[in-house]
């Protein structure tokens, strides 16, 4: 499958097979717009069905993702909502994948990049990356993350995050639990990924599969006040003269 700016593929190494979805916006990037968004669902939904032992989720360019294109806002007053729906969508399906999902986050993941990470099952950063929600300061609210973010790094840490505008590096991230390797070289991390997925995939995959879908049901448990209630609230917001404001002041910045 190829669309523009989103490549699916599939890797194969010594008969065992992963799939790949790459955002591929290098020269913005790889800031999502909805169309985008719409187009890792429909990547991760059928690698989600297909006979692959894990997933790897990467980014080609300098950085995995440096959140949504605040451009589209400008002029376009729904454009947020498509991007908060579409983000929340992207992230529950890969929750939902039936095998491991990888990430590689290399560069940077902010705001809706930093989401995507929530769906992750393991999350592969470096040292220096760039991390964090700070979406507050232009009026848009994270919480359409929260669900997601307090399973990987719980309450009070998940907290400070989404209120706190400030951006931690990989090495932070990995203390707070929200990556789960930190390497020393951002060129290394898309390659650990890959070589993470594959050493999932040799696994016994009705067994993945079983131990992911009882872990989901666990933290479903868990977190009764799921992903939908983070969306409505983050939709909230949309259109209001604060978010406005804001963003018009971005544009003059």
């Amino acid at each position: 499958m190829n669309t523009d700016f989103v490549r699916s593929s599939t890797i194969e190494q010594a008969g065992v097979h992963i799939g790949r979805v790459t955002l591929d916006r290098p020269d913005k990037k790889n800031a999502l717009t909805p169309e985008m968004l719409v187009a890792v669902h429909a990547a991760v939904l059928a690698q989600s069905a297909a006979p692959i032992g894990a997933l790897v989720f990467d980014g080609n360019g300098a950085a995995f993702c440096a959140g949504f294109d605040l451009s589209l806002c400008r002029d376009n007053s729904d454009a947020l909502a498509r991007l908060l729906s579409s983000l929340s969508a992207v992230v529950r399906a890969l929750k939902a994948c039936p095998c491991p999902v990888v990430l590689a986050a290399h560069g940077a993941a902010i705001a809706g990049g930093c989401a995507l990470l929530g769906g992750a099952d393991l999350v592969v950063s470096h040292t220096d990356a760039k991390l964090g929600y700070p979406v507050v300061r232009l009026g848009i609210s994270p919480a359409v993350s929260a669900p997601f973010l307090r399973l990987s790094i719980g309450d009070g840490r998940a907290r400070e995050l989404l209120l706190d505008p400030t951006l931690v590096s990989g090495r932070e991230a990995l203390r707070l639990g929200l990556v789960h390797e930190c390497l020393d070289d951002a060129g290394q991390v898309r390659d650990r990924a890959v070589a993470l997925a594959l050493g999932l995939a040799v696994k016994p995959a009705p067994a993945m599969r079983a131990t992911k879908a009882l872990i989901n049901e666990f933290e479903g448990s868990l977190h009764p006040a799921g992903p939908e209630a983070g969306l409505n609230a983050s939709l909230s917001l949309v259109g209001s003269v604060e978010e406005r404001e804001r963003l018009a002041d971005l544009w003059r910045s």
